[in-house]
């Protein structure tokens, strides 16, 4: 989803407001940023899906001892830039973060101005992506796995990891219907049987993004049994 002309990225912060206090939140917005507050686990996850940010700000310390975990799952649902900030005692838990799929780490202590540079690095990307069209015939369709990138009927759309895992399980086989447990078992593996509600809620948000009109799809379609079939035309 693009942000509107003019209007401010939107950056949710996980931290400790026992720890930071309203330093980290008053420092983003003197610098032009909309700020969303999560401390916990729980109230990360549901402000990513709920409010769509353009950026998270993830302090391990908020998360203590699961910052792996919550990395991942943030990345499940939001393809916005994710930036940890570590203390120096955990420095060695970055490349942890990278491989759960955060984007970038900055180690306490650190410069305000090198923080809100590698911001704008990300943001800068991350907007690129959301907002490159290409031209292409009505029909075109393919992913970009590396990029996370669909292009159909002529427009990109930036998917999250977990959105494209969905699309290229389904686009191994077009026009064939995949039952839900084949669906779960190829997105989720072991742990596909209790997934069963996150693989109705991502279909549901891959509709929107993909379909002209998410309520009569004509690419996502569902079909009589509970299994789920990929058009191209």
């Amino acid at each position: 989803m693009s942000r509107p002309t003019g209007v401010q990225p939107l950056v949710l912060v996980v931290e400790d407001p026992s720890r930071l206090g309203k330093s980290m939140m008053s420092t983003l917005a003197s610098h032009g940023f909309r700020t969303l507050r999560a401390g916990t686990k729980a109230s990360a996850l549901t402000r990513a899906v709920g409010y769509e940010p353009d950026f998270v700000l993830l302090d391990v310390q908020a998360v203590w001892g699961d910052a792996v975990g919550v990395t991942g799952r943030l990345r499940d649902w939001t393809s916005a830039p994710i930036v940890a900030l570590l203390p120096k005692e955990s420095a060695g838990e970055g490349a942890a973060l990278l491989d759960a799929g955060a984007n970038d780490y900055i180690v306490r202590p650190f410069r305000t101005s090198d923080l809100l540079a590698r911001m704008r690095v990300w943001l800068k990307q991350s907007t690129r992506l959301r907002t490159q069209g290409l031209p292409g015939d009505a029909d075109r369709f393919r992913i970009d796995a590396e990029r996370r990138v669909l292009i159909i009927e002529g427009r990109e759309v930036h998917l999250t990891p977990l959105e494209c895992k969905l699309l290229l399980a389904l686009a191994r086989s077009p026009g064939k219907v995949m039952t839900q447990p084949q669906l779960l078992a190829a997105v989720w593996g072991a742990d596909g049987p209790s997934r069963g509600q996150y693989l109705r809620t991502h279909l549901r948000q891959l509709r929107q993004k993909i379909e002209r009109d998410p309520d009569s799809p004509r690419h996502l379609v569902n079909e009589t049994g509970g299994g789920y079939r990929l058009k191209l035309s």
